[in-house]
């Protein structure tokens, strides 16, 4: 009994071990960009991984003209205070793409989960094989609508259509938690007199609280992340039109001589990241409830 409780122990002890260095090495680079963007130095801070000195100029220049802040090289920059507009360019993309998209998703996983009709198998099978492909194989008939139909080329409003057009297809999930709640509530709420949009609406979504948290969140995290969609769709002609993840990428390939504004990119992509980081943490325990709930049926 002794010998199985002290190899029970060396097994935790190994296990934990092995998460914690797998922890430090995953948690290094966000800790690494954190650092830098308190840093000064330019490209100098790079090789530290605790800059010499600690400043809040690299925030307080993304939102400025650069007046009374420290500006290397600036004729080598053509972005003067623009951050701010990519960041709202960015977030009404995301909020926009985030409600639409929440509804096809939602709409389409109860439909399928409830209703049954001619094609139904057909039409999950014929989407779960185009899921196989990536998005971007799309990219070249997705900028020709945009430019030749819509005529919304280079137009950041041109993504909430992309990302919202066939959001749709992600509801494996949702369905996988909608067919988990008992279609009983369904029939007594009919009896009452309740229509099936009333049913959905009024019972089934404030039941759905986590699929709808977790939908939200997949939602708003894949617009406002995204460059490859974004670049190819906007371009780079037209700086006011930028997604924050372009204007990143410019903010620095566009110096890549000097990187002298590796820290400014470094308080960016803090910026960036703190929205998702915020929204995943309070919403953590619904997120997790939705992944799980949706995962029991399919």
């Amino acid at each position: 009994m002794k010998s199985l409780k002290t190899g029970r122990i060396l097994s935790n002890v190994a296990i934990y071990a092995i998460l914690i260095i797998m922890s430090c090495f995953w948690l290094l680079p966000i800790v690494w960009i954190i650092l830098q963007s308190f840093g000064t130095g330019g490209i100098g801070v790079r090789t530290k991984l605790i800059p010499d000195s600690f400043t809040l100029d690299n925030y307080i220049w993304l939102f400025s003209n650069f007046t009374g802040v420290t500006n290397p090289i600036a004729e080598n920059h053509s972005y003067e205070g623009m951050f701010f507009g990519w960041f709202m360019n960015t977030l009404i993309v995301a909020i926009l793409s985030c409600l639409i998209s929440t509804l096809f998703v939602l709409g389409t996983a109860y439909a399928l989960s409830r209703f049954r009709f001619k094609a139904r198998a057909i039409f999950m099978r014929v989407n779960l094989i185009i899921g196989m492909f990536p998005g971007f194989l799309s990219m070249i008939i997705m900028y020709w609508v945009m430019k030749e139909i819509f005529h919304l080329q280079g137009n950041y409003m041109s993504l909430v259509i992309i990302y919202s057009a066939g959001a749709g297809g992600g509801y494996y999930i949702a369905k996988g938690f909608f067919d988990t709640i008992s279609k009983n509530i369904d029939e007594a709420a009919m009896i009452d007199g309740a229509s099936k949009s009333q049913i959905f609406w009024q019972i089934i979504l404030p039941l759905a609280k986590p699929i709808i948290v977790y939908t939200v969140l997949t939602s708003f995290m894949g617009p406002w992340g995204d460059y490859i969609t974004s670049s190819y769709i906007i371009g780079f002609q037209n700086a006011s039109n930028w997604t924050v993840a372009i204007g990143l990428y410019k903010f620095v390939s566009d110096n890549d001589t000097s990187m002298s504004y590796y820290t400014q990119f470094a308080a960016g992509a803090v910026i960036v990241a703190l929205p998702i980081t915020i929204l995943f943490f309070a919403l953590q325990k619904y997120y997790v409830s939705g992944v799980t709930g949706g995962a029991v049926k399919g």
